[in-house]
């Protein structure tokens, strides 16, 4: 008897408290960092629809049951069922609903899911679905021994972003994932969305005022994890050690974490060896399905 409805910005916090209980009972296998469902649903889905019509609480009995994302990237989607409903026949609904609301115009739908997840695997396989890639190798390390700060280069600064970078954000976002953003687009869409916060967006900042580089940090204090989404570096501040910079400031500002995750395109090598540098280990790999 499950019940879905259109989510809405203040659901939010009751949804990052639920998936932070569910990470704490079951284990990350079935789920990620819960810094990626605000990043998911408001810079994955910008321009796709209303996020009420592309994003889904599931509840059952007044508890929540699952959540699903849909249009990520056009054409595919993610699903998040709480534990007692995993393999379920109410997962199953949650995938299949996801597919006919991703799927509209669309010659295939995608997913993906941790090559630990054996459960969502098999019902994948079961509805259709066949691997075709590796899709994200999954990187942690210890937050017990994080290498002390570098200066950054002569006359520039590493500092936590205000609401007043947005122009420069939008700008130093695009260059690093070819996105699209304006100023305002990235303040309205993003800044003040639920869950994120200015502060945790790390910034270098050129002698010129210029974002040069970047790294957002989510925070699950529930379960002692910190989590990077996104990092970039704008392309005209590149092989100047500012990402590190930034990402190593980020993980002192966690000192009260016990680990930090990141997660990247298993074919970007320049990530790969950035983060190998910084002491992540592969802890596991998604990978994506399609039908």
């Amino acid at each position: 008897m499950l019940s879905k409805r259109a989510y809405t910005d203040a659901d939010l916090p009751w949804l990052q408290e639920c998936v932070a209980g569910w990470i704490a009972r079951a284990g990350r296998c079935g789920y990620d960092h819960i810094g990626e469902l605000p990043h998911r649903i408001y810079e994955n889905l910008r321009g796709r629809r209303p996020v009420g019509e592309v994003v889904h609480v599931w509840e059952h009995a007044g508890e929540l049951a699952g959540l699903t994302v849909n249009t990520r990237f056009g054409n595919a989607f993610d699903v998040f069922a709480a534990p007692g409903l995993r393999g379920s026949e109410a997962e199953i609904a949650m995938i299949e609903d996801a597919c006919v609301t991703t799927g509209h115009g669309v010659d295939e739908v995608l997913t993906d899911v941790f090559d630990c997840d054996h459960v969502r695997i098999e019902l994948l396989e079961r509805l259709g679905f066949t691997r075709f890639r590796v899709w994200d190798d999954i990187r942690e390390r210890p937050l017990a021994d994080v290498p002390p700060e570098p200066e950054p280069p002569e006359g520039f600064t590493v500092r936590g972003a205000r609401l007043s970078d947005a122009d420069g954000l939008a700008e130093a976002h695009n260059g690093a994932f070819q996105a699209g953003w304006t100023g305002a687009e990235y303040r309205d869409e993003v800044m003040r969305k639920p869950g994120y916060d200015p502060a945790r967006e790390v910034v270098a900042e050129a002698p010129d005022g210029r974002i040069a580089a970047f790294a957002v940090y989510w925070v699950d204090t529930r379960n002692g994890l910190g989590h990077f989404e996104p990092v970039g570096t704008h392309p005209g501040f590149r092989r100047r050690g500012l990402a590190r910079a930034v990402m190593l400031h980020a993980m002192h500002r966690m000192s009260s974490l016990t680990t930090v995750t990141v997660n990247h395109n298993a074919e970007n090598l320049a990530a790969r060896k950035l983060y190998e540098s910084l002491g992540f280990t592969k802890r596991h790999e998604t990978y994506g399905y399609r039908r």
